[in-house]
């Protein structure tokens, strides 16, 4: 499985007016502690096009109970998710609205699950519900929404990935 970082799996798995569900899945040649490690490094590998401030080095997650997966630029701040549940090297799950959606009024829940797998790697398996109300129906945003989304999980991936190759 050596390099793998393809999605094995992306859906939006519901869609309405009301709300969407998205999951994206992926396998990496990392063992859960480690990709679980790297995944609270978001500075690392969160693509700075989708930040408010410019940089993912701005990135931070605070792994407690509400902390917060911010971005902080000085006095510039913003809380993009907090933390509800984790299982560390597990499971983390956080609240929140992510991009345009936070002002949008809509209630966002995301987890992040990393599966041990036989051969001693990691499934990682993202997972984000929306709900609210949108103008024209909340629907609209599923697949794009689903693409950042799984864009991110292969950022991830691919920084797992190149972080395995010894001397990186």
């Amino acid at each position: 499985m050596a390099g793998a970082n393809a999605v094995s799996n992306a859906a939006v798995l519901n869609s309405s007016i009301n709300g969407f569900v998205i999951e994206s899945r992926v396998k990496v040649d990392s063992v859960p502690e480690r990709s679980y490690q790297q995944f609270l490094r978001i500075n690392e590998w969160w693509d700075a096009e989708h930040s408010w401030f410019g940089s993912a080095d701005n990135f931070s997650i605070l792994p407690q109970v509400g902390g917060c997966f911010c971005e902080i630029d000085g006095e510039r701040q913003v809380e993009h998710m907090r933390i509800l549940f984790i299982e560390p090297n597990k499971e983390i799950r956080m609240l929140g609205g992510l991009g345009p959606l936070q002002m949008m009024g809509v209630h966002g829940a995301m987890s992040w699950k990393f599966l041990p797998m036989k051969n001693g790697g990691t499934e990682i398996v993202q997972r984000y519900a929306v709900t609210g109300y949108l103008d024209g129906g909340l629907d609209k945003l599923a697949e794009v929404v689903d693409r950042v989304q799984t864009s991110q999980l292969l950022r991830l991936s691919n920084k797992l990935s190149k972080s395995s190759i010894p001397g990186n």
